[in-house]
């Protein structure tokens, strides 16, 4: 499980990059993709947008950003 979760977060990750001016809504559901096509049920995580300065009040991993750069997409289990 843990080589499983290790290698979704890679992917979401060299994703971020190439995603970073992007709108949002188009990110998250880029991502959300990704990780539904990796066998993850969409009822399993959540992906939440915030801002900057209100990533480390946030529980959950960074696994994009959007809006150049100005906000982080965080990823939660259930």
């Amino acid at each position: 499980m843990k080589k499983y979760v290790f290698a979704v977060m890679a992917t979401l990750v060299a994703f971020a990059p190439l995603a970073a001016n992007a709108g949002c809504d188009e990110v998250v559901e880029s991502i959300q993709q990704k990780i539904v096509n990796n066998g993850v049920p969409a009822a399993n995580f959540t992906l939440t947008v915030v801002e900057n300065d209100q990533v480390a009040q946030t529980e959950g991993k960074v696994v994009g950003t959007c809006e150049n750069d100005s906000k982080k997409i965080i990823y939660t289990r259930h």
